[in-house]
């Protein structure tokens, strides 16, 4: 079952788990609905791509409000494709929220567990991993492309949640709209990476295309990734959108580096 709803043309939610937890706000946004123009049209988020600065926070205000999540309560970050955490506070609320300049440095992924902080990344194409433990309230998100995959990002967020107190067994994970098997051609170098990651592993995650190259699934290195870590194959739903083939999303590969980005967002709104 497909875990992301189109909750109207501009985002989507993650509905199982929002249905259950009325206070969750989790999902990722599409490319429509907002003012930016040419590579960038409409709803580009990401401050870093080459847009107009205002059309962005535009954008933002505009999503804030579907949200009813506050844009000075955002976390944001400089993303490097690294396997860098942290853990987010109230004191953090509005770094990167409307600049790229005051946002979390090196950074691919955060966790929380308190109320009124939205956390938020950017994608076109790379996979979002969205993460739950519902009885300790701790909530993430982290952005792995080819090189936060092999790295293993979602690993380095397992063990970070070990260390609050939380097992393996108790986090629920949702892997994210990004780019499909199909889409994704990679060559030795990436596969060799991921045969590293992943050894002894049943089910290949990528097909030898022609010489030397590939098409690779992330998203199911991410998933074994997660298994290996003592996630349950129960707990670990995937979407079926692709960023390159749908396109109410941004992608990269598809639009050749020209494009804007999507913003994947979880927080819990404060209650009285």
């Amino acid at each position: 079952m497909e875990p992301f709803v189109l909750k109207n043309q501009s985002f989507l939610t993650i509905e199982n788990w929002v249905s259950k937890y009325p206070s969750l706000v989790a999902g990722i946004t599409t490319n429509n609905g907002g003012v930016s123009k040419g590579d960038y049209e409409s709803l580009n988020l990401g401050f870093h791509v080459g847009d107009n600065q205002s059309d962005v926070c535009s954008n933002r205000e505009k999503v804030s409000d579907l949200l009813t999540f506050p844009l000075k309560t955002w976390v944001g970050a400089e993303q490097t494709h690294g396997i860098h955490l942290k853990k987010i506070s109230k004191h953090d609320r509005g770094k990167g929220s409307n600049s790229y300049e005051n946002a979390i440095k090196d950074t691919d992924g955060f966790y929380t567990n308190e109320e009124g902080v939205l956390l938020t990344l950017c994608y076109a194409d790379c996979v979002p991993l969205f993460f739950i433990a519902p009885e300790s309230k701790m909530i993430g998100v982290a952005h792995a492309g080819w090189k936060g995959t092999v790295g293993q990002i979602a690993r380095e967020m397992i063990i970070a949640w070990k260390k609050e107190g939380i097992n393996p067994e108790q986090i629920l994970v949702t892997i994210g709209p990004s780019i499909c098997e199909k889409c994704y051609i990679v060559d030795k170098y990436v596969i060799n990476l991921v045969e590293n990651t992943l050894e002894d592993v049943e089910i290949l995650p990528y097909n030898l295309i022609k010489d030397g190259q590939y098409s690779l699934d992330l998203r199911e290195v991410n998933r074994q990734i997660l298994m290996k870590s003592g996630v349950p194959d129960t707990n670990i739903q995937l979407t079926n959108f692709c960023s390159s083939c749908d396109k109410e999303f941004f992608s990269h590969r598809r639009d050749k580096g020209q494009t804007g980005r999507m913003l994947t967002f979880m927080g819990w709104k404060e209650t009285m």
